[in-house]
């Protein structure tokens, strides 16, 4: 799937204070620190959008050819464990996982086609269920809203389908 936030910047104080933050959930955990885990959390804080383990794992190989599977595998699921990332899994099968970032919350769009996830925050629609809880006595302590749906600009879903599928073929 396709990720309309991968090309925005990362902010390099924000992935300090997420690797700071996991060092210190580490720490109460009683586990070690390893230079491999600490590469797995700095590259997938400087990564953007919703990613796969797959995805974490090809980018990790390129600063550290020895990491496996199963080490970014583990060391995702703490960071899952720690509070600092989310699991997310959009009706593709595969688990995806979102770091907390600078915005609070937001939704997602999911497009069936070309895999484009777009995300989006709208404070009339964060009012309303708001309106809703109250209306029917109720109290949210969290949500999620995924919409599933196709682009409207089908040149640009198709070109979209065009690249996964070249990127695919090429092993990646």
């Amino acid at each position: 799937m396709a990720d309309n936030n991968q090309n925005n910047q990362v902010n390099p104080d924000l992935v300090k204070e997420k690797e700071a933050a996991f060092a210190r959930f580490i720490q109460e955990k009683g586990l070690k620190t390893t230079r491999q885990r600490n590469t797995i959390v700095n590259v997938f804080f400087n990564m953007r959008g919703h990613i796969s383990v797959e995805e974490l794992l090809k980018e990790v190989k390129n600063v550290n050819p020895r990491i496996g599977y199963a080490t970014v595998y583990r060391t995702l699921h703490l960071l899952v464990e720690s509070g600092l990332v989310e699991e997310r899994r959009f009706g593709d099968g595969l688990a995806r996982y979102e770091g907390h970032s600078d915005v609070e919350h937001h939704d997602h769009m999911i497009c069936l086609e070309c895999g484009e996830i777009f995300e989006f925050f709208n404070p009339r629609l964060e009012a309303l269920q708001e309106q809703l809880a109250d209306e029917n006595n109720f109290e949210i302590y969290r949500h999620r809203l995924e919409l599933y749906g196709a682009c409207k600009d089908k040149d640009a879903c198709e070109r979209r389908q065009q690249k996964q599928n070249a990127a695919e073929a090429q092993g990646g």
